[in-house]
């Protein structure tokens, strides 16, 4: 399997960050959400992908709000947020920063009161008594007809639209594999014909990156999630990312301990990973791949938001988590390591409690030693070639000189982030 399609260059050193609009500010716009770009930039997000910013149906509308991704057009702002003008100012603000903007893009289903309801219904997928039906068990949605070649023109034309009469760096597209791959394959081709963008896919079959640059991560979040829960073992997310490693070359896998979904249905990441959260969050920025933060994660937030009505992130101040986040997204921007380095996992007596590994390019090497585990004062005894030398830990900033061995003590929770200076 080989794509016809090229990595824009920057997604390459991408710390990728989750904007929930409606839940951001108590204003809940662009221009609210705008005054944070400096501090995002300063905690070294340099692309910032926005949920769905389309208006959202009313008809059969859950909760107070509604889904944002029950849309009732592909071409017109949901006003809670502003208008396009407002988006178009938040997208150059962004541009002039630094930031790259892709958004959220819900092709497989619109809401009930879309448009294309009434002007053409043979766009919608019915069932056999020829009701607007959907298959997933979304009831405020209904599924698009891919076998209508006109349909797939007008949604490729609304997605052109967005690029451009606005300058947006990509899309994010929502559960991509309930997609047929060949409409992906016409839009990124029609899109593309702009400027490059960067593909973000909802999924993880593999064929999809014949089309998308990156996909999900589920697979690996799943199987950390069942390892806090006693469920398996250290062995098995260490499959999981083997079995990546066999994905087609440059193909990106998106690591994250939280977004929208996981949060609203299945719990913050201190409920799913306990002490463990802030490990496995550097074990997302660490391995290979690209990294996201959700909002409010840097605060840290440790509610469950609600996905269908107003419910403020909670905003600590200062943000307790911003440097932790500003350490790592600068070690993967500057370090050839972390973003197209080798990896080798350290063998260990502990290894269903610790993730150990080395990533390396040439003369650049960073050592990686996280406690995933309940259990406190775990040692590990490291010997390697590539330990030798000077070290700084990134987080403290302390320098150490290492011998080819050198035992390492880690407490519950902890992580270890050495970079070879």
């Amino acid at each position: 399997m080989k794509s016809s399609f090229h990595v824009v260059p920057w997604a390459h050193t991408a710390t990728m960050y989750e904007v929930n609009i409606r839940q951001y500010t108590p204003e809940g716009t662009f221009n609210a959400f705008a005054k944070h770009l400096p501090r995002l930039k300063e905690m070294g997000v340099n692309l910032l992908w926005l949920m769905p910013i389309t208006p959202i149906s009313k008809l059969k509308m859950q909760g107070s709000l509604g889904s944002y991704y029950a849309c009732s057009s592909y071409i017109d702002i949901n006003p809670e947020y502003g208008t396009k003008e407002d988006f178009k100012q938040l997208i150059q603000r962004a541009h002039e920063l630094g930031f790259k903007v892709i958004i959220d893009w819900v092709a497989n289903h619109t809401g009930w009161d879309h448009h294309w309801t009434v002007d053409h219904p043979d766009w919608m997928m019915t069932d056999a008594d020829g009701n607007f039906t959907e298959k997933n068990g979304w009831h405020d949605v209904i599924d698009l007809n891919f076998e209508v070649p006109e349909m797939r023109h007008e949604l490729i034309k609304a997605m052109r639209y967005w690029v451009n009469d606005f300058d947006i760096d990509g899309f994010r597209c929502d559960m991509a594999h309930l997609v047929p791959l060949d409409f992906w394959q016409q839009a990124r081709l029609s899109c593309e014909l702009t400027k490059p963008l960067f593909w973000l896919a909802e999924c993880e079959v593999q064929d999809y990156h014949q089309v998308f640059d990156a996909t999900y991560s589920w697979w690996w979040m799943h199987e950390t999630d069942r390892y806090a829960k006693a469920l398996t073992t250290l062995h098995e997310v260490r499959n999981v990312l083997h079995a990546y490693s066999q994905y087609p070359r440059g193909a990106i896998k998106l690591f994250f301990t939280s977004n929208h979904d996981e949060n609203s249905w299945n719990g913050t990441e201190y409920e799913k990973y306990g002490t463990a959260a802030l490990a496995w969050a550097v074990f997302a920025f660490t391995w290979h791949g690209m990294p996201m933060v959700y909002s409010g994660q840097e605060s840290p937030s440790k509610k469950r938001l609600k996905f269908f009505d107003k419910d403020l992130i909670e905003w600590n101040n200062p943000n307790q988590l911003h440097g932790f986040y500003q350490k790592l997204s600068n070690l993967r921007v500057n370090n050839p390591a972390i973003f197209k380095g080798e990896s080798f996992i350290l063998p260990s007596d502990k290894d269903n409690e610790l993730m150990a590994f080395f990533r390396r390019s040439g003369n650049h090497i960073v050592m990686v030693l996280l406690n995933v585990s309940a259990h406190s004062r775990l040692k590990i005894h490291v010997h390697h070639d590539w330990l030798k030398g000077e070290f700084k830990n990134i987080f403290s900033g302390l320098t150490f000189h290492f011998q080819e061995k050198e035992e390492f003590e880690l407490q519950a929770g902890e992580y270890l982030v050495y970079e070879k200076v």
